[in-house]
């Protein structure tokens, strides 16, 4: 069997030139995703790091051995980027001190079944970080959901380096001391929503949840980042978080000790996460401007729903993986208008000449 070379030559026209490859683009992902990674670490100590390491090296260790089976360059595509983006995706919706095999196991999950079955980078259907994610949770429901209170780093509760790789690699459970709950827990358990200093806890990030989730405010600088930088389009956010704040507004309005109100929604759990570095993966997401308002909605719609009547307090991920599966559908339904011809297919009218010929 011959090796796989990739093909560079043009098949077709017209050629379009970015200004940005693959790897420029991953590695601005990975700035905007600097400012929510370096808070999960200095709020959840060296456990975390330890879980971004895992999840990263599960990746591109993935990646490696799928393209050697595959007869592929690694070095070409493992240059890219695109594997640590996912890995450090999926190692943001883990909790922070996650036993080892848990990085490592999603890790080879996302990159072997939710990318390289399909082809590789562009080609997939699903966002790998998220099907990994529900593939966790459904697996290993205790693990995905063991949340710790926030251990600063290099504070007096918090475990040194040594104890955090005995954290990582002992396999005990969580003592009691640290153990907690989410935010977004009284949704499902019941209880007071946050509001005033709870809120404020939630967009800092000094609150129990996922490892890269729970500061608000640096998500959204990342976020902000990247629709500056035109890498995503805003359609998606927008509609995101504009849908999910309706219906939250919309509930608590109807039955406030019932339906918190949507700051809490927006502030807790993945869902600044999802609207700025999931939902707006380019390969899942529609390609047309009203295909990604609808899409977007859609994902903030799911979002409410499973969190408000779901079997999970968080439902980012599902809501995901099913627009991602409405995305073909979507695109055939909303069709750009081709060069030449009206939104119909139609060539367009040509004008007479003013000859008359």
């Amino acid at each position: 069997m011959t090796s796989w070379t990739p093909n560079r030559s043009p098949v077709a026209a017209p050629h379009v030139h970015g200004r940005a490859n693959v790897p420029q683009v991953m590695r601005t992902v990975l700035l905007a995703l600097l400012p929510a990674t370096a808070t999960g670490v200095w709020l959840f100590g060296w456990p975390a790091l330890n879980t971004v390491l895992l999840a990263i090296a599960g990746c591109v260790a993935a990646e490696a051995a799928a393209l050697a089976i595959g007869r592929r360059p690694v070095g070409h595509t493992l240059a890219d980027g695109s594997a640590v983006v996912t890995g450090l995706i999926l190692a943001l919706c883990l909790p922070p001190w996650a036993p080892w095999w848990l990085p490592l196991l999603g890790g080879a999950f996302a990159i072997v079944v939710g990318k390289q079955v399909f082809g590789g980078l562009g080609q997939n259907v699903l966002n790998p970080a998220m099907l990994a994610r529900v593939a966790l949770l459904v697996s290993f429901p205790l693990e995905m959901t063991a949340w710790v209170a926030p251990q600063p780093l290099f504070s007096a509760a918090a475990p040194g380096l040594v104890d955090g790789l005995a954290i990582t690699f002992g396999g005990g459970p969580l003592p009691d001391a640290v153990s907690s709950a989410t935010a977004l827990a009284p949704l499902k358990l019941g209880g007071d929503f946050a509001a005033g200093e709870a809120l404020l806890a939630l967009a800092l990030g000094t609150v129990p949840g996922s490892l890269g989730e729970t500061s608000a405010l640096a998500l959204l600088a990342g976020g902000a980042l990247l629709v500056a930088r035109r890498i995503v389009p805003w359609q998606i956010p927008a509609a995101l978080l504009g849908t999910l704040a309706v219906l939250a507004a919309l509930f608590n309005q109807i039955d406030p000790a019932h339906y918190p109100g949507p700051l809490l929604h927006l502030l807790g759990g993945s869902a600044m996460m999802c609207a700025f570095f999931i939902a707006t993966d380019p390969v899942g997401a529609p390609v047309t401007p009203l295909g990604r308002v609808i899409f977007g909605a859609g994902i903030g719609a799911l979002i409410y729903v499973i969190r408000t009547w779901g079997g999970y307090p968080e439902g980012v991920a599902f809501a995901v993986l099913l627009m991602n599966a409405a995305t073909p559908l979507i695109d055939r339904l909303v069709r750009p208008r081709r060069y030449g011809r009206l939104r119909t297919g139609n060539p367009l009218p040509l004008a007479p000449k003013e000859d008359g010929r």
